[in-house]
């Protein structure tokens, strides 16, 4: 009779977490719908100026990944020192690692503002971009990083917000640097036009630059992202960089940087596999490359619950391990994956049944339909697996044990995913269909290792950050 009350009280403290959970959740996955509701739009917009134009455009995106995510790493140090520093109740701590991540922003907007604009007109010849866009994928690039100090601002900036347990102003700033995106996207991809509107005949004003004006649309849009998250960090309350050093501070960057080197390390090495997928996609030819190109976009949408669910887990992970208090770790460990499987059951239900409908907004071509299809109904099998681990490591992440993700993110990127679409695609002769099986297996591969790794208890074998 004790057990049952007991395993009722526990059920019901567990159940005590989902309105924390969710608040943390819901403005992330807000964040990430409407800038997948952008990518669907530009993916579209683009795709009206035809095949070749799209395969431009998807041509160097990974190399967007690569870039992207060795900076999110940085911001997953200073997640882990300021939730736990939070959590044990130091605000000042917090405040000292905001004004070291401004140093940070600083120092890797400029390195990669350099590296990405020497090296845009050679990005595209390796990855084996069909030489007839060579040329329009390096102008879309070189365009596309010019701001990249502000974009490294809102993804270092943004993860700093979110680890004080402030979601929504990294999610008004994402919804904004959206809107202006689709709005001048409208006015620079076409050229001037008529149109009908409430029965009158319109000149719509367009510049007419096709990609290189949706790459001028995404560059501003950028800036003035890194721009306002900047202007709301100085602001904020709690973890505001008003007053502190930007000088390097060892005690500060020595305990972010143990847990930001491996997570670096993690998604350099998984990006950079990536890369050379997407360059074995590329060798296909065009109807793969914009089918694997729309079929990505397509499938961001259907992960959204996952990240959500992960940037809750990394922020009350690490609020629960500063504070010492190990029950209510678990407890968010018991209460976020049964609803994390169960919205990612929902989310791959749904991208099986409109798989068709989904690709054709973004493609005429009745080949790129099929293929793109036939490959997100395949992937969307193994949502619900593939979203154990995202939510498992970021609870390792919050309480700063980023090594094991890296071993098992490795393994599965390097030995499932690229060994085998090298085997299939470049020796066996096999397309696309071969490419996103490895895919899959990929995902099956870290849902094992996560799933065995969490069983063991291990993954709560993070350090404290200097607390």
């Amino acid at each position: 009779m004790r057990d049952t009350r007991d395993g009722r009280k526990r059920r019901a403290r567990d159940f005590g977490m989902l309105p924390v959970i969710l608040a943390l959740a819901w403005p992330t996955m807000l964040e990430q719908l409407t800038q997948t509701a952008v990518q669907y739009i530009d993916t579209a917009m683009v795709g009206r100026l035809g095949t070749q134009a799209t395969a431009a455009v998807g041509a160097t995106s990974t190399v967007n990944w690569l870039i992207g995510s060795t900076v999110s790493a940085i911001g997953v140090g200073f997640l882990a020192y300021i939730s736990q520093a939070i959590g044990a109740g130091r605000l000042e701590n917090a405040k000292k690692a905001s004004g070291q991540a401004v140093l940070a922003v600083v120092t890797v907007g400029l390195f990669f503002t350099a590296l990405t604009l020497g090296l845009s007109g050679r990005v595209p010849v390796w990855m084996q971009v069909d030489e007839s866009i060579r040329a329009m994928a390096s102008r879309y690039f070189f365009i596309l990083y010019t701001p990249m100090l502000f974009r490294a601002a809102s993804i270092i900036f943004g993860t700093v917000l979110r680890a004080a347990g402030d979601t929504k102003t990294p999610m008004r700033v994402g919804i904004a640097v959206n809107l202006i995106n689709i709005v001048l996207n409208f006015f620079f991809i076409y050229p001037s036009r008529s149109a009908v509107f409430l029965g009158h005949a319109i000149t719509v004003p367009g510049a007419g630059w096709g990609i290189e004006g949706a790459a001028v649309a995404s560059a501003a849009a950028y800036a003035f992202g890194g721009a306002a998250i900047a202007w709301m960090l100085w602001r904020h309350g709690q973890v505001s960089p008003k007053g502190q050093s930007f000088r390097p501070d060892k005690q500060v960057l020595a305990p972010c940087l143990r847990v930001a080197f491996p997570n670096m390390l993690q998604r350099f090495a998984t990006s950079l596999g990536y890369v050379f997928f997407a360059s074995m996609i590329n060798s296909l030819g065009e109807i793969s490359t914009a089918a694997h190109t729309i079929a990505n976009t397509v499938e961001s949408a259907f992960y959204i619950p996952g990240w959500g669910m992960q940037t809750a887990a990394a922020t009350l992970a690490g609020n629960a391990w500063g504070a010492r208090d190990e029950e209510r770790l678990q407890r968010l460990a018991r209460t976020i994956l049964p609803l994390e499987i169960s919205l990612m059951v929902v989310s791959g239900g749904l991208l099986f049944l409109f798989a068709p409908q989904l690709m054709c907004l973004f493609s005429r071509d009745p080949e790129v339909i099929r293929l793109g299809t036939t490959v997100l109904r395949m992937v969307a099998v193994s949502e619900p697996f593939y979203g154990v681990p995202i939510v498992i490591e970021g609870m390792m992440q919050g309480v700063g044990n980023t090594v094991p993700p890296f071993v098992y993110n490795v393994l599965g990127m390097w030995c499932a995913r690229i060994a085998g679409t090298f085997v299939c695609t470049q020796l066996l002769g096999l397309g696309l269909v071969s490419a996103w099986g490895c895919m899959i297996a990929h995902n099956m591969l870290l849902f094992v290792l996560f799933a065995a790794h969490y069983a063991s208890g291990k993954w709560k074998g993070g350090k404290r950050l200097g607390l």
